[in-house]
């Protein structure tokens, strides 16, 4: 007996390091020292000693039960970009730069190729948000989990100055919010998107005129990553007063948890075009637009609050970015919450 009789290929371990060194190569910042292959990761804070109060700010996540549908499709090319935007996203909203990211792949067996595909998609995730991907880990489970299955998660730091927080503590009645532009269902809701839609690879395939896509293609769509459209905000000279997410729960539960007491947000559900996919998944599923609001980002990955001196700045800083941005809405004194209107 041996490890791999019981399950664990060694040999394909290693192989798989050596297919994602390529993807690896391509996030590097000049702050990484040493190489893929050691025993931790190493990052210079160097530059951090030229910040007056240097504050570090973590994000951890997975992509949910959307990889099952890179699983049914056999695409795992971009499903790391989904695990690396939901970490970076989370950092950029509270006002900090994301420094690198760590990812963990437990699978049923090793396939090289299949992990150096996923890694390729995390590599594509730290490109966008200029984090360095400085390590990981790919773990076998033989006999936990089906020889075809695996999972993603990840794991980010960033940094800000502590007077560039976003805290939400500042903002007042009249503030104006700004949503952008989603790619679609991103990373959250897809336990209810698999009950409404077939997981089968023929309803996958299947197109849409209304989509314009297949359905898997519209599904597949990996999270938009809003380092650099907040970093384009940031450099316009715009102060963002609060800033969220759009992640599960939807609007009703990430829109206040960007507010202090005693300020309300205000959405216009008329402000702008809500994508295809989600009218979609409403009529198939028979669900409500409380619950859809409740669950789906709606369209709106990002949405900040600002001045209303600073709403021309923040739209063509976005737009600079390669982002779309809509106004959305304003902040009310009053209890705090979102309200849809």
């Amino acid at each position: 007996m041996d490890y791999k009789k019981a399950g664990v290929d060694i040999e394909a371990g290693y192989k798989s390091v050596e297919l994602m060194k390529e993807h690896v190569k391509r996030t590097m910042r000049e702050e990484v020292l040493g190489g893929l292959g050691g025993f931790s990761g190493a990052f210079s804070l160097k530059k951090i000693k030229d910040m007056d109060d240097p504050v570090l700010l973590s994000g951890t996540d997975g992509c949910g039960t959307k990889v099952k549908l890179a699983m049914i499709l056999d695409k795992h090319d971009t499903i790391g970009i989904d695990a690396v935007a939901m970490c970076v996203n989370d950092i950029a909203c509270a006002g900090g730069e994301p420094l690198f990211f760590l990812d963990y792949i437990a699978c049923g067996k090793n396939y090289p190729e299949k992990i150096a595909e996923i890694v390729s998609g995390v590599a594509e995730g730290c490109v966008q948000s200029d984090a360095a991907l400085i390590g990981g880990e790919t773990a076998e489970h033989p006999g936990l989990m089906p020889e075809e299955d695996y999972d993603l998660a990840g794991f980010a730091v960033g940094v800000c100055d502590r007077k560039d927080l976003i805290t939400g503590e500042n903002l007042k009645d009249g503030d104006v919010l700004i949503g952008m532009a989603s790619t679609g269902v991103h990373s959250n809701g897809f336990s209810l998107v698999r009950k409404v839609f077939d997981m089968s690879k023929e309803s996958l395939n299947t197109y849409y005129d209304e989509l314009g896509k297949t359905l898997g293609e519209a599904l597949l769509a990996p999270t938009r990553i809003y380092v650099k459209a907040l970093k384009s905000v940031k450099d316009a000279g715009v102060t963002v007063k609060a800033c969220s997410h759009i992640t599960g729960g939807g609007f009703y539960e990430n829109i206040p948890r960007m507010l202090p007491e005693g300020m309300k947000a205000v959405v216009k559900k008329d402000s702008y075009e809500v994508p295809a996919i989600f009218k979609l998944l409403a009529k198939e599923g028979d669900i409500a637009e409380e619950m859809m609001y409740n669950t789906f980002n709606m369209g709106l990955g990002m949405v900040v609050a600002v001045d209303k001196e600073d709403v021309d700045k923040t739209m063509e800083a976005i737009k600079a970015a390669g982002d779309t941005p809509y106004i959305v809405g304003h902040m009310e004194a009053g209890e705090k919450g979102v309200t849809l209107c």
